[in-house]
């Protein structure tokens, strides 16, 4: 179990946290408005969800995503490092 195993940075990057907080907003809005009776808001927060995905997207075409050009790689800290 001393095996050096590399993180390969599943989602850490703005891109991917940018995009998770818009749709888990969006569900939320859409949960909340399903209990309420809106389909209106519903189909908004659909739309949002959509929305989420498409900024994820363009950000990580800019550079934003995991290995992309304009952030600075993080190293993680081992038991070793303590």
């Amino acid at each position: 179990m001393s095996e050096d195993i590399s993180d390969p940075g599943h989602g850490n990057s703005p891109a991917a946290w940018t995009a998770v907080i818009v749709i888990l907003i969006a569900f939320v809005v859409g949960t909340v408005a399903f209990w309420l009776d809106a389909p209106a808001v519903v189909m908004g927060a659909a739309g949002l969800a959509v929305v989420g995905l498409l900024i994820g997207w363009g950000m990580a075409r800019a550079g934003y995503g995991v290995g992309g050009s304009r952030i600075a790689p993080q190293e993680h800290a081992t038991t070793t490092d303590r």
